[in-house]
């Protein structure tokens, strides 16, 4: 090869360098793409399209709620049938609780409306134990208004995860929008939590702000965490009570214990069974029975309704409390049904 030649191909190749170097200068220089804009009109519909698919949430969280609802109503009758109402029209149970009204008025001075009170107490103690809190480990108001606020959670997560896509809205752009959209109210100490960090907490529980609300509810006066001291179902026990120590005060029972305090308890005792013996005959016990389970059931019937209804203590506060928060934050009015593509797997009872 001459030297012409090699500084021939020796030129070429310079300037190949120069120019494979110019075009990676030119790439690394070269301006990123700018971000997406999103139209206001877009957001709006993601607006839209979150609201209504809180709305759906709801809809399926409240499905559970009722379903749980009368499970744990079948549970309450069942058990108050089998324990309770034979417990308080028994032959005995009927002589100690005309003890229990003699000694009261006693200790009372005679007082009926004290003498009332405890005895609602003591039968109100006694349902408790029998009925509620064996039911409630099983199965309790508190229980199903938390799992209804976790399912609303993972319902609205579902019918979320499809709107970035079908309106082309970046991920980190809807993110950062939901990270804006308040779901939980701050209540001092606590601090609140927008609708990303609901729906990003795994597992929910360990979010303070949900955890906090969760406490809010089940300690709220008259709410779910307190269904077992509601007037409605106290209300029963006083009015058994009225009637109990107005049938006993009539029976004489007071005045035969009366007339004996001072001696042996075993004849105090002895002789005021006797004293109240005749107004407790085994064929009076079907019409007891019938009473008190029709008084029970109207009471736990209104009790049931108002655990559904009520916005701020019921079964469905927690999911009230983050729809209300989401929807109002994006206009609930100008919300409308959309469908979702596909459907999201509705699980209805997913803790159980």
């Amino acid at each position: 090869m001459t030297t012409t030649s090699r500084a021939v191909r020796h030129g070429v190749f310079l300037l190949l360098t120069v120019a494979a170097l110019l075009t990676v200068a030119g790439c690394a220089s070269r301006p990123e793409p700018p971000p997406v804009v999103v139209s206001a009109s877009t957001w709006r519909q993601v607006d839209r399209d979150i609201a209504a698919a809180s709305l759906a949430a709801t809809g399926q969280a409240r499905g559970y709620a009722q379903d749980a609802m009368e499970r744990w109503m079948d549970l309450v009758y069942q058990r108050t049938d089998s324990h309770y109402i034979p417990w308080f029209s028994s032959f005995w149970t009927r002589k100690w609780l005309g003890m229990k009204v003699t000694w009261y008025r006693l200790s009372a001075d005679d007082q009926h409306d004290d003498t009332v009170e405890r005895l609602a107490r003591y039968l109100q103690e006694e349902y408790d134990e029998q009925v509620l809190e064996p039911v409630a480990r099983e199965l309790s108001p508190d229980d199903i208004m938390e799992k209804a606020t976790r399912l609303y959670v993972l319902q609205l997560d579902q019918r979320l995860d499809g709107i970035p896509q079908r309106l082309g809205v970046p991920l980190d752009q809807f993110e950062r929008h939901l990270m804006e959209i308040p779901a939980i109210e701050s209540v001092p100490p606590a601090e609140g939590a927008s609708l990303y960090q609901v729906l990003s907490a795994d597992p929910l529980e360990k979010l303070p702000a949900y955890a906090g609300l969760m406490t809010r509810l089940r300690e709220a006066p008259g709410g779910a965490g307190a269904w077992a001291t509601h007037a409605g179902l106290s209300s029963i026990t006083r009015q058994t009570s009225q009637q109990l120590t107005s049938e006993m005060t009539a029976s004489g029972a007071a005045s035969v214990v009366s007339s004996l305090v001072g001696r042996v308890a075993g004849s105090v005792l002895s002789l005021g069974f006797t004293g109240i013996s005749a107004m407790l005959q085994e064929n009076e016990r079907p019409d007891r029975e019938a009473r008190l389970r029709k008084s029970l059931n109207e009471a736990f019937d209104e009790e049931w309704l108002e655990l559904m209804r009520n916005p701020d203590t019921g079964v469905m506060a927690g999911v009230f409390h983050l729809a209300g928060q989401v929807e109002g934050r994006l206009g609930r009015t100008a919300v409308h049904p959309i469908r979702f593509e596909p459907e999201p797997r509705v699980v209805p009872v997913p803790w159980d």
